[in-house]
């Protein structure tokens, strides 16, 4: 999911594609003969994908669509709802009678608009949860509509933190996604069509999309960084050497907190993440290999707590 919906109404020919109308910082597209179609292909903040036609289509129109307020009726609006812990991401033992959840929750949504607003955008967490902190997240049918809103061809990101998923103040703390959350590629015979991975075998095109860059803000009001992401994320040279301490790692992807986020909301640090994900493509079975679309930027938030022990570990 991600953080802002796509706006605007969508047309499609083989020249302009499915290009973002709305808070995209980045959108690209390409077209290319194959065969005896032409296909234009797409890449934004939402996803990205192919139109192969000499047809059109048009998406949108009509009366404009009622405000939050008016397709709740009357009933309350439960911003927060508990999802499985991503795979590749490490926790500690949850205290006794709870489980670990990863929370999200939309946020600064207005009520009045249509879509949530222009300041809606939703916020993860993984925080341990029992049967109390369960019931506050019920996920009644009535809400899923909201939730549609915020949907991407992406897929979540999923924020690992090393050594442990609680940073330790003066203690480096290294960012990086899980591969499974850093690419969108799908292969024909081994798992045709995984998350979005794009193929039309009609006109022998694939599509791919790998995170090759994350600009992490930290949240304490230092400065925000960049990481590189490289192409194969789950073969990362640079990852965590869980043989070596925090002191001595080569990867650059780190941050230090001074301070805890005891004075912070809900005690931890709001951390903003800006995922560049970069989109190829590949036609036929030949050797021209993977040629690159362009790039689209997608935010992502994460709540993080910061504590003062020294101590490493879950």
């Amino acid at each position: 999911m991600q953080n802002r919906v796509g706006r605007g109404l969508l047309v499609l020919s083989a020249v302009l594609a499915l290009l973002m109308v709305g808070p995209a910082t980045t959108a690209s597209a390409e077209t290319i003969q194959t065969g005896t179609s032409v296909c234009s292909m797409y890449v934004n903040s939402i996803g990205f994908g192919a139109y192969c036609s000499n047809g059109a289509a048009y998406v949108g129109g009509g009366d404009p669509p009622p405000t939050w307020r008016k397709r709740l009726a009357g009933r309350p609006f439960i911003p927060c709802r508990d999802f499985d812990i991503p795979d590749g991401i490490r926790l500690p033992k949850a205290p006794d009678g709870k489980k670990w959840v990863m929370r999200i929750t939309i946020t600064d949504y207005n009520l009045d608009t249509y879509d949530g607003g222009d300041n809606a955008h939703l916020e993860r967490a993984y925080v341990p949860v029992g049967p109390v902190e369960e019931a506050q997240c019920p996920f009644p049918n009535y809400m899923a509509p909201f939730w549609h809103d915020f949907r991407s061809d992406y897929p979540p990101p999923a924020l690992v933190v090393m050594p442990t998923y609680t940073p330790r103040v003066n203690v480096p703390a290294f960012f990086s996604l899980t591969p499974k959350s850093s690419k969108v590629e799908a292969d024909k015979v081994a798992n045709p069509g995984e998350y979005s991975g794009y193929i039309d075998p009609t006109h022998n095109l694939t599509m791919r999309g790998l995170v090759v860059e994350m600009t992490v803000d930290p949240g304490d009001g230092t400065k925000p960084f960049k990481c590189a992401m490289g192409v194969t994320p789950e073969d990362d040279p640079d990852g965590y050497d869980e043989t070596q301490d925090p002191f001595h790692q080569i990867n650059t992807c780190k941050h230090t907190y001074e301070r805890s986020s005891a004075n912070q909301p809900d005690d931890m640090y709001t951390v903003k993440l800006t995922i560049t994900w970069e989109v190829s493509y590949w036609v036929g079975k030949g050797a021209g290999g993977w040629q690159p679309i362009g790039q689209a930027n997608v935010t992502a938030v994460q709540r993080l707590p910061v504590q003062e022990a020294q101590a490493i570990g879950g």
